[in-house]
């Protein structure tokens, strides 16, 4: 570009320069936007402006208008510096309250523009800075440092979309001029602060030395918290779904969901016992709870996830709990859009920087199965992790730069600043309403304590704790200054204070009344959920004949000039047809659509979700059928009738552990919809261990919330190798205990079929663990006849030998196994003239059904060896859990059959895999 920008220019280059400024003025060169400024500003002085910028693009005369180039080279630096603020402001805003002053960031020394201090009186107004008001440089300078390097730093200039990013400018920008913190209410924010902090001193002088993870030093979080939930009627807001870890819970508990006093305070007396009916509960700084707040302007429901020490990990399941809400009450609609149901997470700095979690659950947050319509982010940035230091424990610049990922606005605020700390969450509520997007507050503060109230944290951050020690809390120090500023008399505000006490001291005797006179009424607002206990009591779950007929004919047909894949046309769906009409070879993948489509014409919704399983990894399934020339959808599943549930099948991200914890919170949150999770391989849980062993298997334990989840895992050894050959049906079945789940490894279609749908018949909830098979899906045996299905039909938890024995009282062996390996073996058996063994499938294998595995074996009376036989190592599959249970069954050694123990699942090579199929099988009938 020639030094001149009054030469004549090409005109299509200006043009386009002119366009592209007008979307976005930071995409030009800096001379670019000076010219183009003057421009706009000299036609409007004419009367002869053509298009805004704010209409796209608009014809640009090849000369310029007469500005004297010197002036546009000083406006083109003002708006360099505009821009810089926006963007760097954030690094020297007085976000941390154990800072008395910020470092100034060298970029944004006036010599890095080329401005000198004489430059400071003169005109500086640019259109790019409220409005082209006019002012001095010097002001714009002081406008600049009040917008963004004050008690807030804003991060928001990597967001691509142009309307979000001019919409959060202007609100940034106009913050201090258009009465927005008129409103602020300096009495109640105090009011917050002062509950929070009493409620810690009084915790720890009534209870010296229990453990509460305190949020000393960090009381700005009840001012957010608050501020949010007051300004929730107003904006549509009437639930709200919470997620954090365990520092500050109490204190959540107490004084914004109103857990009742008395409770918290008897849960930290020496005999406290858990008021549950069956389990072991958990500590007091892991139990989730639920309360409608009522308001001034209306109601808002809260709830708060339980969750264990993992951290992150309940985000993903209050995800999904927050979108089952919004399918209950209907906000899943265009007209609500998701504004109706608010998922709000609670994070730690260092967690929300190092937990991989966190990232998986960002991820989830404009995806069409998972939207939640965007969540408010609090971070609770105590500048420490347990006893590592920010410098320690991540190598971005903020904990929240992966925030970043999802062009999340991100405001970082000095939490001992009250009105900012309203500002901001009022903000961060607005914007999720309006965009549905995710938005992040990082709260700087610090932790009074240490990790809990027992550590010292100086030990190994003394120079912290030492200006920490010489602070006042912010109850105190706010207090003195509403007072000293004549907000507040020194009587209102020791009024307040004094209140707050006097209900926490009332509230401890209350609770040491009731604890004298042994009344446990104290527990009569618990959100547990008491299970009946389980039973093996057969559940009819076949359908009509005529129904079956009508669901398959749905699933067989498309509409009127739809495209199907001629693969598809020609073998798929004419197999299915075949199926139903001779009433005999519905496989694995019909019949699992048939148990969908029964009870999604029963009124059970049902939701599908995980990593390619539209289709089915193995090209079983095809939930969806996609026009071959538009690629159009077309759901069978939801044409069965005008009344029916609703389907929902997606492909989820490639995660595990976010989508596994959303599925999970979805069944939480919506208990009567059938809710599964499928595995790409059965191996890929392993990414999900935490949801598993900290969630499904133990959260009725812990916390009585029950959920119906079941998790469909591929397994099978098919010799495709150590990784894909077994989903781990060892870790599964060594959760087991007090009937917390169920663990199937089914071998009919049938079955299948009617577990599904016993999920949904029973009068209790417990997750389903499915091992699902592979080969079977297309295997020619491993079918079921129509007969199965039908009415009066049910699951069986133990199946007999298919084989008609002429003398049972020859048979002499017993060979129990699971799954696939069935049909090895009866292949076995038949080539090799085998009479005297009978083959017995245990299909769940937890809760064990004792008296059906006697029932069937005492057809065999003179049998006298029993085998267990597996295709898994000798360490792994079920055979560590299933030989103590047969040993009690039948008093006697039970032999083994199957791969030796070994590190890894599976040999990669074939031949091996083959050689090693050969010698299980043979020891099934001879060891």
């Amino acid at each position: 570009m020639k030094s001149s920008v009054s030469a004549r220019l090409n005109a299509d280059l200006l043009d386009e320069k002119y366009e592209q400024w007008c979307d976005d003025p930071r995409s030009v060169e800096e001379n670019w936007s000076a010219f183009f400024e003057g421009f706009e500003l000299g036609n409007a002085q004419s009367k002869k402006k053509g298009a805004s910028a704010s209409s796209g693009a608009a014809s640009v005369p090849a000369e310029s208008p007469a500005v004297d180039e010197h002036s546009l080279n000083f406006r083109g630096k003002c708006v360099s510096l505009v821009y810089n603020y926006r963007t760097l402001g954030h690094t020297q805003a007085q976000i941390n309250p154990l800072q008395d002053s910020a470092p100034r960031n060298p970029r944004l020394e006036l010599s890095q523009f080329g401005i000198s201090e004489a430059d400071l009186g003169r005109e500086a107004s640019t259109q790019f800075f409220r409005g082209g008001q006019k002012m001095k440089l010097g002001e714009m300078i002081e406008g600049l440092e009040e917008c963004y390097s004050s008690k807030i730093g804003f991060e928001f200039m990597h967001i691509h979309n142009t309307e979000v990013r001019n919409w959060i400018r202007t609100r940034i920008e106009n913050r201090f001029s258009d009465n927005s913190q008129a409103n602020f209410d300096a009495a109640k924010a105090l009011k917050w602060i002062l509950e929070s902090e009493l409620f810690e001193s009084f915790l720890g002088k009534k209870f010296l030395g229990e453990k509460r993870f305190s949020l000393e030093g960090g009381e700005g979080l009840m001012v957010l918290l608050n501020a949010i939930l007051e300004k929730c009627p107003s904006s549509d807001v009437k639930e709200i779904e919470i997620g954090m870890a365990h520092r500050g819970r109490l204190n959540v508990l107490r004084n914004f969901l109103q857990k009742s006093l008395t409770t918290i305070l008897y849960e930290f007396t020496p005999d406290y016992v858990p008021a549950i009916v069956a389990g072991d509960g958990d500590v007091k700084y892991h139990l989730g709870y639920e309360k409608v707040r009522e308001l001034e302007d209306g109601e808002v429901r809260l709830s708060l996830a339980a969750n264990p020490s993992h951290l992150e990990a309940v985000n993903a399941v209050t995800e999904g709990k927050a979108r089952a809400r919004q399918r209950i009450i209907g906000d899943d609609g265009v007209e609500t859009d998701r504004k109706q149901v608010l998922p709000i997470l609670i994070h730690g700095d260092a967690a929300f920087a190092g937990q991989g979690s966190v990232a998986e659950v960002l991820n989830l947050s404009q995806l069409p199965g998972y939207r939640t319509g965007g969540t408010v982010h609090l971070i609770v940035n105590n500048q420490i992790g347990f006893t590592t230091m920010p410098e320690d424990a991540r190598s971005s610049a903020y904990a929240t730069d992966v925030a970043k990922m999802i062009e999340a606005p991100i405001l970082h605020v000095n939490g001992e600043d009250p009105k900012e700390l309203v500002w901001a969450a009022l903000f961060a509520l607005e914007f999720r309403q309006k965009f549905g997007r995710d938005v992040v507050i990082d709260m700087y503060c610090y932790r009074r304590q240490g990790h809990n109230e027992t550590d010292q944290a100086a030990f190994t951050a003394p120079h912290i704790y030492g200006k920490i020690a010489k602070k006042k809390t912010l109850g105190q120090a706010y207090k003195a200054e509403l007072v000293e500023t004549g907000t507040l008399s020194q009587d209102v505000a020791d009024g307040i204070q004094s209140s707050i006490w006097d209900k926490l001291e009332e509230g401890y005797q209350t609770m040491r009344e009731m604890e004298k006179q042994g009344d446990r009424s104290v527990f009569s607002g618990s959100t547990a959920e008491p299970q009946p206990p389980y039973s093996h009591a057969p559940v009819d779950t076949g359908l009509p004949l005529e129904q079956i007929k009508h669901i398959g004919e749905t699933l067989t047909s498309v509409p009127e000039g739809f495209n199907l894949h001629p693969t598809l046309a020609k073998r798929f769906v004419p197999r299915r047809r075949d199926a139903l009409e001779a009433g005999k070879g519905i496989d694995w993948a019909f019949a699992e659509s048939l148990a969908f489509g029964g009870l999604l014409m029963e009124g059970n919704a049902v939701r599908l979700s995980g990593q390619d399983c539209r289709r089915g990894t193995f090209s079983q399934r095809h939930a969806v059928f996609y026009d071959n020339k538009t690629r159009e959808r077309y759901f069978p599943l939801r044409n069965l009738s005008d009344d029916q549930a609703k389907f929902c099948v997606y492909n989820s991200l490639l995660s595990e552990f976010a989508v596994l914890g959303f599925d999970y919170g979805y069944s939480l949150g919506y208990p009567t919809m059938l809710t599964l999770w499928e595995a790409q391989f059965g191996d890929f849980s392993n990414g999900a261990q935490v949801i598993i062993d900290q969630f499904i298997a133990s959260a009725e334990s812990k916390w009585q919330t029950p959920s119906s989840l079941v998790m469909l895992l591929p397994h099978g050894y098919e010799g495709m190798g150590p990784e894909h050959s077994s989903a781990r049906l060892e870790r599964f079945l060594q959760l087991c205990a007090e009937d917390n789940i169920q663990v199937g490894n089914f071998t009919t279609p049938a079955n299948y079929f009617h577990a599904l749908r016993r999920q949904k018949k029973r009068d209790f909830r417990k997750p389903l663990i499915v091992m699902t098979p592979k080969s079977l899906l297309s295997r020619a045996e491993a079918v079921s006849d129509i007969d199965d299905f039908v009415a009066g039909t049910c699951f069986q938890e133990i199946l007999p030998d298919d084989k008609e024995f002429e003398n049972p009282e020859k048979v002499d062996r017993i060979v129990f196994c699971s799954g696939k390996v069935y049909y090895d073996l009866v292949q076995h058996r038949a080539e090799n003239g085998i009479e005297d063994t009978a083959i017995l499938r245990v299909e769940q294998l937890y809760p064990y059904h004792e008296e059906m595995v006697k029932a069937l074996s005492s057809q065999f009376p003179n049998a006298a060896k029993y085998v267990w036989c597996q295709e898994e190592p000798k360490n792994m599959g079920a055979w560590s859990f299933i030989n103590p249970l047969l040993m009690e069954t039948f008093d006697t050694r039970i032999r083994y059959a199957g791969r030796k123990a070994a590190s890894s699942p599976a040999t990669g090579s074939k031949a091996m895999h083959k050689k090693e199929q050969k010698s299980l099988l043979d020891q099934a009938f001879n060891v």
